[in-house]
Formats: C-alpha cells, sequence, structure tokens
C-alpha cells in the first residue's frame, strides 16, 4: 500500500532528497524562489548534499525564509498548509576575525571529489579532528555545506561560509581552544 503524503509530509526537518524523490516537480517551485536551487540540476549535488540537507539547512543556505518555503513546497506537493514559526535565518552573519585567509592552518578543496561523485565528510571530519586548539580549517566547495557545517558544529567547530563565486564557498573552521570549552 503506498504511503499517504500527508504521513511524509513536508516540515523543516524534512530531507529535501526525500521531497523531490517523491515529488519531482518540486524542483521548479524551488528554482522560482531562489536561483541558488539551480544546482539541484548537477547530479552530483543532488546525489549528495540533498539527500543530507534538512529544508531548514536550505532555508540558511539559499536565504529564503524557513516558513515561505514550507508553504511553497507544501503547495506545490498539494498539501495542506503547515504553520512554521519564523526564525532568524537566511541572512549571512558578519565575518569573525578569525575566518581570515590569513589564520587558515589547512585548507582543502573538495570540489574535484564532489564533481567525481564523492562526499568530502570523512576527509574533512578528520582533518577537523587533527586540528589544534584555536586553528583554522578552511574547506572549498562548490556550495554552502550545510550538513557538514551542522555535524562540525555538533562537535564544538565555530563555522562561517563565504560564496564568492558560482561555484566557489569558502567554509572556515575553527577548533574552539581550551579556556573558550570551559566557559
Amino acid at each position: 500500500m503506498p504511503e499517504c503524503p500527508a504521513v511524509i509530509g513536508i516540515t523543516p526537518d524534512s530531507r529535501l532528497g526525500d521531497l523531490l524523490d517523491r515529488w519531482p516537480g518540486l524542483e521548479d517551485v524551488l528554482v522560482e524562489l531562489s536561483p541558488h536551487f539551480k544546482a539541484l540540476r548537477n547530479p552530483v549535488l543532488r546525489r549528495t548534499v540533498a539527500k543530507v540537507a534538512t529544508l531548514r539547512q536550505v532555508s540558511t543556505v539559499s536565504g529564503v525564509p524557513l516558513g515561505t518555503l514550507i508553504e511553497r513546497l507544501r503547495a506545490g506537493a498539494g498539501l495542506a498548509p503547515l504553520n512554521v514559526a519564523v526564525e532568524s535565518g537566511g541572512a549571512p552573519a558578519d565575518r569573525p576575525p578569525w575566518a581570515a585567509q590569513a589564520a587558515v592552518a589547512r585548507t582543502h578543496d573538495a570540489r574535484t571529489a564532489i564533481e567525481a561523485g564523492e562526499h568530502p565528510m570523512p576527509r574533512v571530519m578528520a582533518d577537523l579532528a587533527a586540528l589544534g586548539d584555536g586553528q583554522v580549517y578552511q574547506l572549498v566547495t562548490p556550495f554552502v555545506p550545510a550538513p557538514l557545517v551542522d555535524m562540525a558544529r555538533g562537535k564544538g567547530f565555530s563555522s562561517f561560509s563565504v560564496i564568492e563565486a558560482e561555484g566557489l564557498v569558502r567554509t572556515f573552521f575553527r577548533k574552539a581552544d581550551a579556556s573558550e570549552r570551559k566557559e
């Protein structure tokens, strides 16, 4: 028996890839919302990031307010509206002083690997684990790696992403030093 769309739902924690598998027409809705979503037409991005990114993460990366994103996707899928609490997000934060090129101790350019269909997460997490207190790591990708950023933050790293051009995003990660972790 097929699942009812209402059971699957479209909520802030829904995975983008699952929604696009279920409702392929939502890709057009996304592209109408923001040009950032044209990247979903890249099969590598579709197989990697879209599979793990939640709508909450997608909202932050694209700058589309979460409530608007959910509302438009639910309408496009033929689902009833869902009241989503307004959250801050979408607007980039001020660049922290530590997220500077001169502060970078180690860099990994993952663009070639991503284009080859590889996921950079294992390599990046190993690199981050090897960082010393207060050190900064730079990851270069063709898009903001929101799921990876969330995972790193969960492990105590600060992060900041800069979109420099189409297909060129620099994400800086910083390992807190011992005095910061005690607070």
